[in-house]
């Protein structure tokens, strides 16, 4: 292994080496080795690790003799937002420019950036991270058929190319998955082992272990976020029920969008339960709650995956067999909003 993992900000003044995803990483490791026929697109909850995997899949490629551009336009840091290997800095730099793009704009510079490179590189890999967040969900699907026209009719003869996708945006992935332009793949939140290795390395933690693990079902941002709030759940909830406006999210739902959803903060199968009535008012419901990156729906857990699958079912995480919370403290929030509503009805 010719690469070390990385160390990166956790929280402010707090930085944490890379931790645990060990099946992650080996799937990034073939990837290095072949290369990508088709682009891959990783889906996950946000915050349960893609941008940390992704810089630390930098560091992989480049132990390849690979040339690489990592590029997130919704990072919110500017040098955060395009980082390359040393090898490539100079045409990253004359492509993007010395200013700060519009994130739309960086989205789509990505292509120009594959041009350039495959001139001067034999073996190039772009990890664009956030980009349908950018461009819109709507042209998520064009954005990766112009990725793989870049693979399958390149500029200029190559050897190797890597082209990976991440992505929160879940509503994307229905739309990507009906053509066949794309490897789709699945991230979720840590499993315990690995969260445990995170957590040990913060500073003087204030809560114990297992009621982090319970508060955040093992996602490291909300781990962070818990630990700038002092560790104080509940102002945290306060913070996701205010940012979403899931009070008035809940407002709005029929009476019978907040049966089947009071029923979901128990169980989140309920879901499905209700979408077989075919009640188009159940559809919205859903599909709201994936867009506000409440709610995940569970592939197959035999194949697509990562890294570790959750669990076939762990209610005490809000995880079942079809759907999932994408973590307790999502869930804790939509049970506030909705105490809310019931307590003014």
């Amino acid at each position: 292994m010719g690469w070390e993992r990385v160390r990166l900000e956790f929280a402010r003044g707090v930085s944490v080496r890379f931790a645990d995803r060990d099946e992650a990483l080996r799937q990034v490791e073939r990837v290095a080795e072949r290369g990508t026929r088709f682009p891959v697109v990783v889906y996950g909850p946000e915050g349960c690790g893609k941008t940390a995997l992704f810089r630390q899949a930098v560091e992989i490629l480049k132990s390849h003799g690979y040339g690489v551009v990592y590029v997130n336009p919704a990072a919110s840091v500017k040098d955060e937002k395009v980082v390359s290997t040393e090898d490539v800095k100079e045409i990253v730099g004359a492509t993007v420019g010395l200013l700060e793009p519009a994130a739309a704009t960086l989205a789509e510079k990505a292509f120009e950036l594959v041009s350039r490179l495959l001139s001067v590189k034999r073996r190039v890999a772009v990890i664009l991270d956030e980009v349908f967040q950018a461009v819109g969900p709507e042209r998520a699907e064009v954005y990766v058929k112009a990725l793989l026209d870049a693979i399958e009719y390149p500029s200029a003869r190559y050897e190797s190319f890597v082209a990976i996708i991440g992505s929160s945006e879940g509503t994307t992935r229905a739309r990507v998955a009906r053509h066949s332009w794309a490897t789709i793949r699945v991230l979720w939140n840590m499993a315990r082992e690995g969260f445990k290795e995170l957590y040990d390395q913060i500073p003087g933690p204030g809560l114990d272990f297992d009621s982090a693990w319970r508060l955040t079902g093992g996602n490291p941002r909300y781990l962070a976020m818990l630990y700038e709030h002092g560790w104080d759940a509940g102002s945290l909830v306060e913070e996701v029920v205010s940012a979403r406006r899931l009070k008035a999210f809940a407002s709005r739902l029929t009476p019978l969008q907040l049966e089947a959803l009071s029923e979901a903060v128990e169980d989140p199968d309920r879901l499905l339960e209700y979408l077989k009535r075919g009640e188009p008012s159940i559809e919205r419901l859903v599909d709201s709650l994936v867009e506000l990156n409440l709610v995940a729906e569970i592939p197959d857990r035999g194949y697509g995956w990562l890294d570790k699958a959750p669990p076939e079912k762990d209610p005490s995480l809000g995880i079942g067999r079809f759907y999932a919370w994408q973590t307790p403290i999502h869930r804790e929030a939509v049970r506030r909003a909705l105490s809310g509503v019931h307590e003014r009805a």
